[in-house]
This record gives structure tokens, C-alpha cells and sequence, in this order.
């Protein structure tokens, strides 16, 4: 089992930037793999960004390629999300997740453990 606490988000204004923090804790997990997600009212849950934690090789979905950039510390047992140029669309609660079970890893059904999700809202 793992904890997920997320932290970072806020309030900024179109092109802004925010760095979203995802601290892990516990074991006994699939460690391979950890992902951010986000959700809009009345929208579902999509993947954004995910990092192979032992190459620290990286993927996200095509709408923030360019924009955003997940990384590690592993010392830290954090994953953060580096979020720039950021557009009003971006505006979700942003959620962490781990322990995938080897699904898609876009696919919310992939993975065991959420974190509580932290806000970010992008004003125009």
C-alpha cells in the first residue's frame, strides 16, 4: 500500500506556471510506474503525465507535451509536476497515482492508490 499527498496547486493567470508536488509513502507497492491525472467539473478523470520510476523515462498526453514536465527524487520519494505556459483548459483538480496493475497507464482503472488531489485554476 501507498499514500499519496499532493501539494502545489493554486491560482494563476494564462502562461503562468505552477510546480505540483507528489510525496509517497509506504511499501509494498508496484513502484514501477506513477502518474498525474486531473478532472474537470463534469468531465472524466484523464491521464496527463507518467514516469517509469527506474529510467525516469517519461510520457504524457499530447494536449501538455511541451507545457508540462514530469520528474522524480527519488531521495525524496517525490514526483513533481512542472507545469508552464499554462492555458484556462489546464483549470482541474490534479490528482497523483501509483501501484499500477499493468493496465494503460492513462487509464484511471491502472492503478490502486489516489492521492486527495490539489487545485489548479488558470484565469484568462
Amino acid at each position: 500500500q501507498v499514500q499519496l499527498v499532493e501539494s502545489g496547486g493554486g491560482s494563476v493567470q494564462a502562461g503562468g506556471s505552477l510546480r505540483l508536488s507528489c510525496a509517497a509513502s509506504g511499501n509494498r507497492y508496484n513502484n514501477n510506474f506513477m502518474a498525474w491525472f486531473r478532472q474537470a467539473p463534469g468531465k472524466e478523470r484523464e491521464g496527463v503525465a507518467g514516469i517509469y520510476i527506474a529510467r525516469g523515462s517519461t510520457t504524457y498526453v499530447d494536449s501538455v507535451k511541451g507545457r508540462f514536465t514530469i520528474s522524480q527524487d527519488n531521495a525524496k520519494k517525490t514526483v513533481y509536476l512542472q507545469m508552464n505556459s499554462l492555458k484556462p483548459e489546464d483549470t482541474a483538480m490534479y490528482y497523483c497515482a501509483a501501484d499500477p496493475n499493468g493496465g494503460r497507464w492513462y487509464d484511471v482503472r491502472t492503478y490502486n492508490s489516489w492521492g486527495q488531489g490539489t487545485q489548479v485554476t488558470v484565469s484568462s
